[in-house]
């Protein structure tokens, strides 16, 4: 087991620049609804208003039935929404067209649906993805991103609003903010998407913008981190303006970085490093109290030798320790079943046994199931045990 990295400076900082935070609420008992590319709901584009409607309320209904207490319902899947904003054109997953109006406020629907079942709603945004192609004329022409073509960088087979810009910075937090503002949402929630996963053999030309804004930097990558850095402050500041207690939480990619590249990193051996290929610093947001709570993706199994859930949850217990911010596993019950997983995803206790391992740490506050459609179908049994094991009668007493 991974013994704690949070040195006494680390503390010492923490005590003086953490504001004071709630007591620990509920755990948190969650399940994304992802919307992207109709993954989970709407389970096609173009369906009447009425079935959409049923088919969200089927969600809520599951959760409430599996013993959960929160959805993380996502919003804004690729610079659009679900819910009707000035700023942005309404999703394409809901009619099959970008920009027409399905009939009914999704967002509104799932807030005041999911209260009235007693389950919390964080909304879900990706700030920059745009859309997943590379055809800017398969926009509407009234998108942001036909308007302000410079703000806008092909890369990977997708779109992506460019960070380096604070006029993109701007702009996406006010048009995720508008959604704070409208409804009696619980948290405004982010994924693992910021700068984007590299991509082999392909450059995210920003170069034009590091020139413009980069001066002081000692290279690209901490130009770029220092953006993230910014929106993710940015927005944390601007959304306690607005509704002092909708929290902010964010969702990253499990291994901020492996202890062969820092000493204070995991004992990992993964591909990716958010603070070195997202540019996306989660273990800093902790320590300096802009984020209420983190879901970091553990995706891998007990025992998986390049990134051992077991080692990683001991690392970001030890990473949140002293900081009031909240700790959630993001559980990846999608694998559960697949026979492209390794054999332990074939065994229907392996997250049961992630949520026992978890209750030894005191900082793990909850957890999370990606995602919906499979917390309905329950695959090879697994959620069913864990409800049984930790979220049934017979675990509560």
């Amino acid at each position: 087991m991974v013994t704690s990295l949070v040195t006494a400076g680390d503390v010492a900082a923490v005590a003086a620049s953490v504001p004071r935070r709630h007591a620990p609420r509920r755990e948190l008992r969650g399940m994304w609804i992802a919307t992207v590319v109709n993954r989970d709901w709407p389970s096609a584009p173009g369906l009447t208003a009425d079935r959409q409607k049923a088919e969200l309320l089927q969600h809520l209904d599951t959760a409430v039935a599996r013993g959960l207490n929160a959805v993380v319902f996502q919003v804004r899947p690729t610079a659009d929404a679900l819910w009707p904003s000035p700023y942005e054109p309404w999703a394409q997953y809901l009619t099959g067209t970008q920009g027409k109006d399905p009939g009914w406020d999704p967002l509104g629907t799932a807030v005041r649906e999911a209260h009235a079942r007693g389950l919390e709603l964080h909304a879900w945004f990706n700030p920059y993805r745009v859309a997943n192609h590379t055809d800017p004329s398969r926009l509407i022409a009234t998108h942001p991103a036909r308007v302000h073509p410079d703000w806008v960088l092909p890369y990977g087979g997708k779109l992506y609003y460019n960070p380096g810009l604070p006029e993109v910075r701007t702009f996406v937090q006010d048009a995720m903010l508008d959604a704070v503002k409208r409804y009696d949402i619980d948290a405004v929630h982010w994924d693992d998407y910021f700068y984007p996963y590299p991509v082999a053999g392909q450059v995210f030309e920003d170069d034009a913008a590091y020139a413009r804004y980069g001066a002081g930097f000692p290279d690209k990558a901490a130009w770029r981190r220092d953006n993230t850095d910014r929106l993710v402050r940015e927005t944390a500041e601007r959304i306690k303006r607005i509704k002092k207690h909708v929290r902010f939480g964010i969702s990253p990619f499990g291994v901020w970085r492996n202890a062969a590249t820092d000493p204070l990193g995991s004992d990992t051996r993964a591909g990716v490093q958010t603070y070195d290929d997202l540019h996306a610093d989660t273990r800093g947001w902790i320590k300096k109290g802009w984020i209420d709570y983190i879901v970091p993706q553990l995706y891998w199994n007990i025992g998986f030798a390049a990134a051992d859930y077991a080692k990683l949850l001991s690392w970001w217990d030890g990473v949140v320790r002293g900081t009031g911010v909240d700790l959630y596993i993001g559980e990846a019950l999608y694998k559960v079943g697949d026979p492209a997983q390794p054999a332990a995803w074939q065994d229907p206790s392996e997250l049961s046994r992630h949520l026992t391992l978890a209750k030894e740490y005191a900082g793990v506050r909850g957890h999370c199931f990606f995602s919906a459609k499979e917390v309905g179908a329950d695959p090879i049994g697994a959620m069913s045990r864990v409800v049984a094991d930790h979220y049934g009668k017979r675990a509560e007493k």
